[in-house]
C-alpha cells in the first residue's frame, strides 16, 4: 500500500510543479475574452492572423506557383546534391583503379616470378639461359 501513497506524492509534487512554472500562465486559457485580439508573450509567435493564415495556405497549395527565388534554391540544392554523386562516384572510380592497377602489377609480378622458377627448375645447361638471350637482343 506504500507505493501507491509515494506514486500519489509523486504525482501532486509534479502537478503543482507545473501549476506554478511560468509557461503554465501562457499555456492557460485566459479568463478575460479582451486579450484576444492582440496575444502577448510567446502566444504572440505561435499563432497568426486569419487573413495572413489564409493567405500562407493559398500561396503555398499544391498547385500554387512557386517564386523564382524558391526555384532558384531548388536548383541550386539539386546542383549541389548532383556535385556531391559526382564527386563521390569519381573517387570510387579513382580507387578501383589504384585498386585495379595495383592488382595488376601484382599479377604480373607472381606471373614473373613464376615464369623464372620454371625456367630455372627446367634448364638443361645445354643452351645459354634466357636472361642472356634477352639481353643480347
Amino acid at each position: 500500500m506504500s507505493w501507491t501513497y509515494a506514486t500519489l506524492l509523486a504525482l501532486l509534487t509534479v502537478l503543482f510543479a507545473l501549476s506554478w512554472s511560468p509557461e503554465a500562465s501562457s499555456a492557460a486559457v485566459p479568463s478575460s475574452t479582451g486579450s484576444t485580439k492582440d496575444p502577448q508573450g510567446p502566444l504572440k509567435r505561435v499563432f497568426m492572423k486569419q487573413a495572413d493564415a489564409s493567405n500562407f495556405f493559398r500561396r503555398r497549395s499544391r498547385r500554387g506557383v512557386k517564386s523564382q527565388d524558391e526555384l532558384d534554391a531548388e536548383q541550386r540544392q539539386i546542383l549541389a546534391a548532383d556535385e556531391r554523386k559526382r564527386e563521390f562516384h569519381e573517387e570510387k572510380r579513382n580507387e578501383f583503379e589504384s585498386y585495379a592497377e595495383e592488382e595488376h602489377d601484382e599479377q604480373n609480378e607472381r606471373s614473373r616470378e613464376s615464369t623464372e622458377q620454371w625456367r630455372e627448375f627446367h634448364y638443361d645447361g645445354m643452351h645459354p639461359a634466357y636472361e642472356y638471350n634477352r639481353h643480347s637482343t
